[in-house]
């Protein structure tokens, strides 16, 4: 906050630049049978996990315009890793972001997590 109690973007100007990596984990809950056809990439929308992906990586990136006083920062490397469950029926999402910069990349792992739920949501349906 400023002196004045209002919310402001915090001045990371005078930190080191390091290397940085976050990670954040999801799930997506679903019957057993939609588990089955996105292994077997029958969703009629396509390959679910592929675009899953992709959302994820493109949203990390986006993150300083969905996050108000989130820092744009320059990320190195981001992934998403999907394993399914069986009981519950899900698939368990993993995001992996690292960068240089002089504040952490967690919001961007966190925002990669929700894209990719999101888009597995939206393609099963």
């Amino acid at each position: 906050m400023d002196s004045q109690g209002k919310a402001c973007m915090v001045d990371v100007g005078s930190k080191k630049i390091t290397q940085r990596e976050a990670w954040a984990g999801g799930a997506v809950y679903m019957q057993a049978g939609t588990l089955e056809k996105i292994q077997a990439n029958a969703i009629q929308k396509g390959d679910v996990l592929g675009v899953a992906k992709v959302a994820g990586i493109l949203a990390a990136k986006k993150t300083p315009d969905l996050i108000p006083l989130c820092h744009p920062l320059r990320l190195t490397q981001e992934n998403l890793i999907f394993s399914p469950g069986q009981t519950p029926p899900r698939i368990e999402i993993i995001a992996q972001v690292k960068a240089q910069d002089r504040t952490g990349e967690e919001m961007e792992a966190l925002t990669a997590i929700n894209e990719a739920d999101l888009n597995i949501y939206d393609m099963r349906k």
